[in-house]
């Protein structure tokens, strides 16, 4: 991943905090707001390095939290932890399938805001916890999934837009020599 990759994943961080923190269309039909970050920090752990990765989570956790009624950083340890999985294991993981893609989109979704429920109640913190969180939960991690293909192919999209490929090697060699006529 180069600089132009970071920088753009970086601003779609930050497009993404600030879309779930400004529009609430979404919320108010479906009770619950859908979370991008785990998204993108998939997107990031598989195609990034770690320092993207860190980079991603840190950033959004922080932005996300400024924005939250959240105690400031508590999303960045479960966003990085989640990132930090998928880094591990990535040689592993067909990134390409669009069925690992949503799944590995549902469990990051799924993971972190129940590792930052978890933070919540050890920091001694009184989140709001009932049957409705049930709710808040299944709808992140199922929109989760489906925003992890989306940001797949958008970076896919960019990816070819902005960055050359390398010419394929010719069966032509230069130093080959041509024999002409009889022999």
């Amino acid at each position: 991943m180069n600089w132009l990759n970071t920088t753009i994943l970086l601003l779609t961080t930050v497009l993404a905090v600030y879309w779930e923190a400004s529009f609430n269309g979404l919320r108010h039909f479906l009770g619950a707001q859908v979370d991008l970050l785990p998204a993108l920090v998939v997107y990031a752990s598989l195609y990034g390095s770690l320092a993207t990765l860190s980079m991603v989570a840190l950033g959004g956790g922080l932005l996300f939290d400024s924005l939250s009624l959240n105690p400031l950083g508590i999303s960045v340890l479960p966003l990085f932890l989640c990132g930090l999985g998928i880094h591990t294991s990535r040689e592993l993981i067909l990134r390409d399938q669009t069925f690992a893609q949503v799944v590995l989109g549902f469990a990051a979704s799924l993971a972190t805001p129940i590792l930052v429920l978890l933070l919540l109640l050890t920091t001694r913190h009184e989140p709001l916890f009932g049957w409705g969180t049930l709710w808040q939960i299944t709808v992140m991690s199922i929109g989760g999934a489906i925003a992890t293909p989306v940001f797949f192919e958008v970076f896919g999209f960019l990816n070819r837009m902005f960055s050359h490929t390398t010419p394929g090697q010719s069966s032509f060699r230069p130093d080959r020599e041509i024999r002409r006529g009889r022999m």
